[in-house]
């Protein structure tokens, strides 16, 4: 059986990384976070002192130093689970700060930043068998997937669970700084120039606000069979 390309997409804290980690893994399919790969190029940012004191990055310095900036994904050995990889360096743990959280939407929202990534995301999915989420996976990554869902819920209940994530970790955020931060997020991502958060046409769309995993998991399941059999 042919294997398809499976795009998900949807607002932060959505629960998409979870979901799209389950249906790969139950279908035998490989699993691509695009989020980390722009949460990466953040910690790069951070790292090399491109972002300034107002939140807004160095553009000018940030475009030759794109060549050096490479983004893969291994799994741990310990753990089992997928990692992301910065030059080499395992720092699956340091993207997932809110300080990174905070920066991430203006780096994504770079045109030349976007195009590199897009490039190594296609490249990763040229030979299909696989399920990558994101915020434009299936209108400018995949636009021809054969399989696009779009994925929300209530600003409350994902701030919650970011919120609860962040906790689980020994953070001490504040609940209604998460909520201002993914606000502010969606409204960056879904207004930036180039490949906006948006839902395609042809999204199935899902609203897991009051959803329990296996239950969003099943959901998922008999979309994908009812797409391939």
């Amino acid at each position: 059986m042919k294997k398809i390309t499976i795009a998900i997409d949807g607002h932060s804290s959505c629960g998409k990384s979870t979901m799209a980690k389950d249906l790969a893994r139950e279908i035998g399919y490989i699993y691509i976070d695009s989020g980390a790969m722009y949460r990466a190029c953040t910690l790069f940012c951070m790292r090399q002192g491109l972002v300034r004191p107002d939140g807004t990055i160095d553009t000018a310095r940030l475009e030759p130093l794109m060549p050096q900036l490479h983004v893969a994904f291994g799994l741990d050995a310990a753990t089992g689970r997928p990692q992301t990889l910065l030059n080499g360096e395992n720092v699956e743990a340091d993207i997932r700060t809110m300080e990174v959280s905070s920066h991430v939407s203006p780096v994504a929202a770079i045109p030349f930043v976007r195009a590199a990534m897009t490039a190594q995301q296609q490249l990763m999915g040229a030979k299909g068998g696989i399920v990558m989420d994101g915020r434009d996976i299936g209108t400018a990554v995949f636009p021809h997937a054969e399989m696009k869902v779009f994925v929300t819920a209530s600003d409350e209940i994902r701030a919650r669970r970011r919120y609860d994530e962040l906790c689980v970790k020994g953070e001490q955020p504040d609940f209604d700084d998460v909520l201002r931060n993914l606000r502010e997020r969606d409204r960056i991502d879904s207004t930036r120039a180039v490949a906006p958060l948006r839902q395609a046409p042809d999204a199935l769309v899902l609203d897991n606000s009051n959803l329990t995993i296996a239950q969003q998991k099943q959901w998922l399941l008999d979309r994908f069979h009812e797409l391939t059999r």
